[in-house]
């Protein structure tokens, strides 16, 4: 369904253990919005609800709610760490567009 690189879960695991909370697992999410209609969500997620799916990555639960699922499948999070900055990068297979920043996509 979805997949997260080593360097995407090592980074989540550092932002894990940073946290002052209690953390169930990493929530990815696509929301209404962005210049391009669609824009991914990404948080720490205290809690899982009952309808949500929820993955494995490499020892890591990933929680998806039922609504996103369809548009994140085949999506593989990676993290970049480089000189022009640091942040989560989405490949979405299902993405018939994307802005510039790759944040957010349309369908």
């Amino acid at each position: 369904m979805i997949s997260l690189t080593e360097s995407a879960t090592d980074a989540v695991r550092r932002f894990i253990d940073s946290s002052e909370k209690v953390v169930e697992g990493l929530r990815i999410s696509v929301q209404g919005g962005g210049c391009s209609g669609f824009q991914y969500g990404l948080t720490l997620e205290e809690n899982v609800n009952a309808n949500d799916v929820v993955l494995d990555n490499a020892g890591l639960k990933v929680v998806i709610d039922p609504e996103s699922a369809a548009l994140l499948e085949g999506v593989t999070v990676d993290f970049i760490d480089s000189i022009n900055g640091a942040g989560f990068k989405f490949e979405n297979p299902n993405a018939k567009a994307s802005c510039g920043c790759g944040n957010s996509f349309s369908c």
